[in-house]
């Protein structure tokens, strides 16, 4: 227990000192115009009250992710605690705020036009292409996931209903203006997904089970020879600790905050409020389960089932009724996640075209394919395509990292705050290529590690050579 209140303690804290720190070195500017205001046009670029900008994007970010990953993540042990810990202080949070900042600055545009403008137009045009083919399979895996929870809650409607209805839902959140239907019921889908947190942190504080504590490095996974911690825990939990997703989606709400003040409870605090999330379901789910152990053991009779393992921790530790509850914050989570990314999908063609969206008409000449390919894909087994995402989606996140050096030595200011974590991550997602049997599989060996390293090593030097050629002409 002592272990994650220290971590719960350090999240919070994180906040109030690492985030006002951040806040000086972008030099937050409260008198700048902000794009909701200077380019409003009642449909994308709506300013919004502070708390509903936060719930927002807390639902943006908070996918299946934070809660799915971090019990697959518990079954490494708790050594979980400290990646969702500090990489969610100073990789996941810092690469939220910042992306954030330089979003707002720059009118909004959509993470690959930001990519573009630091990185070069070849970066900005693979990052057209990655980022609409991501949040489309997004989409479509948000779409799935919830229509299966919700065909076992209520067997009597079927699962292709259950298809009909959300997608229908998420057209109408794709096409109508953000404030229409996003910004009324994302906040109260915010507020379950909070009851749902705070419901499981008081099972962890007063019920009659024992977290875990951390004493060493342990690897509970049946076969930690196929599954190291480095770099497959870091991959396994995304969302919770970093996630490329998070710049694909705050966009969204780079348009509708008021103020450059209030970027860091928006995109900082947001993603605070997502590792607190992953911080409680790893611990109750090693709690419940009597240990890192006996979760991996029933995670592996349950065919790695995260479902499975939501719905019987849910019901079991909050009663039927609360259950439910939690269940259904569970069931928002990905339906809040996958709408947002069919409608930052829309946003990225757009920007990429030039294509006013004022006009129904126009969104609709771009909603209609999307959907009609994210319905499509639905009726397609891509389970070893979907494999990929944890590290397609922290290959993204290393990719906005290294944009956020840039912009940071462009501007003379703290580069060191990105660039240890972008040099990490780097390592991490060069590794797993080595290291995975989905990539090159030499497992985790010596040669396997060697072989991220030098990989990273000459991605630094590239990035060195820019950092220093910028800096001259700049100077």
């Amino acid at each position: 227990m002592i272990t994650f209140i220290v971590c719960l303690v350090l999240l919070v804290a994180a906040y109030f000192i690492y985030g006002a720190y951040l806040d000086r070195v972008c030099q937050i500017d409260t008198s700048a115009a902000v794009p909701s205001k200077k380019l409003y046009d009642g449909v994308d670029y709506v300013p919004m009250p502070r708390w509903r900008t936060f719930l927002v994007q807390l639902l943006n970010i908070a996918g299946i992710g934070p809660i799915f990953g971090a019990i697959l993540g518990a079954c490494f042990g708790p050594s979980a605690f400290l990646w969702i810990t500090f990489g969610g202080i100073f990789m996941g949070a810092m690469h939220d705020f910042i992306s954030g900042v330089m979003l707002v600055r720059n009118d909004g545009l959509s993470i690959p036009e930001i990519v573009g403008r630091y990185l070069g137009g070849g970066m900005r045009q693979f990052m057209r292409v990655f980022s609409i083919i991501l949040l489309i399979l997004v989409g479509v895996v948000f779409l799935r996931s919830p229509a299966s929870i919700l065909h076992g809650l209520l067997p009597d409607i079927s699962y292709l209903w259950w298809i009909a209805i959300i997608i229908v839902y998420y057209f109408m959140a794709t096409l109508l203006p953000v404030d229409k239907i996003i910004g009324q019921l994302y906040p109260l889908f915010g507020f379950a997904l909070i009851f749902m947190a705070l419901g499981l942190m008081g099972v962890i504080f007063f019920g009659d089970y024992t977290v875990p504590e951390i004493t060493d490095l342990h690897n509970s996974q049946p076969n930690p020879s196929a599954m190291p911690i480095v770099p497959t825990l870091f991959i396994t939990i995304a969302c919770g600790a970093i996630s490329g997703f998070h710049a694909t989606q705050s966009p969204l709400m780079a348009r509708c905050v008021n103020n450059e003040r209030e970027c860091r409870s928006v995109f900082y605090g947001a993603m605070i409020a997502e590792s607190i999330i992953a911080l409680v379901w790893a611990a109750i789910a090693m709690a419940f389960f009597g240990g890192a152990d006996g979760l991996s053991q029933a995670m592996v009779e349950h065919g790695n089932d995260a479902a499975w393992a939501v719905n019987t921790i849910s019901r079991t530790t909050l009663g039927l009724v609360g259950g439910i509850l939690a269940v259904l914050g569970v069931v928002a989570a990905p339906i809040t996640s996958g709408d947002t990314a069919f409608r930052s999908a829309r946003l990225i063609i757009a920007d990429i075209f030039h294509i006013d969206q004022r006009s129904k008409l126009k969104r609709l000449y771009i909603s209609i394919p999307l959907f009609a390919v994210g319905l499509g894909l639905t009726f397609v087994d891509f389970d070893v395509v979907w494999r990929y995402f944890s590290w397609t989606n922290q290959a993204l996140a290393t990719i906005v990292l290294w944009s956020i050096v840039v912009y940071l030595n462009l501007g003379r200011r703290n580069i060191w705050v990105a660039l240890l974590p972008a040099i990490f991550m780097t390592y991490i997602c060069a590794s797993f290529v080595f290291v995975s049997s989905q990539f090159v599989g030499l497992g985790a060996t010596a040669t396997a590690y060697l072989c991220g390293g030098a990989a990273t090593l000459v991605i630094l030097v590239i990035m060195i050579y820019k950092l220093r050629k910028d800096a001259k002409m700049s100077a």
